[in-house]
């Protein structure tokens, strides 16, 4: 009889944690983005976050519209600063987003062109 093998990886194990670290992520974002605004440890540990994200979350099949969400992000961030009352914690909250997806951006769009560029 065979026997299943222990030590087979689980390869959907990173895409769950991977889900898990990013909704981590932007709930660090938005809640330290409010209490904790512009301070270095938290950008580092959404600096952090963000590179596994870009390591374990995003598929192939999620490239393109993970890449083009992302610099969409990026480029409206800056745009909350004008709201009256509620823009300053809004425009905190979106550079730590910003911090946050960055890192994850910047690995996937590396990832993307090392793949084009190994085809022949």
């Amino acid at each position: 009889m065979a026997t299943k093998n222990k030590f087979k990886m689980n390869w959907n194990l990173g895409g769950t944690i991977g889900h898990w670290i990013f909704l981590l992520g932007i709930f660090l974002a938005i809640v330290l983005g409010v209490i904790y605004p512009g301070k270095t440890i938290v950008a580092s540990i959404l600096v952090l976050l963000g590179i596994l994200v870009g390591l374990l979350n995003i598929t192939s099949d999620e490239v393109h519209g993970f890449l083009i969400a992302a610099v969409a992000l990026i480029v409206s961030a800056k745009s909350f600063e004008l709201l009256p009352l509620i823009g300053t914690a809004v425009e905190s909250i979106m550079k730590y987003i910003v911090i946050f997806v960055a890192p994850a951006a910047t690995i996937v769009a590396l990832i993307a062109v090392w793949k084009l560029a190994n085809k022949r």
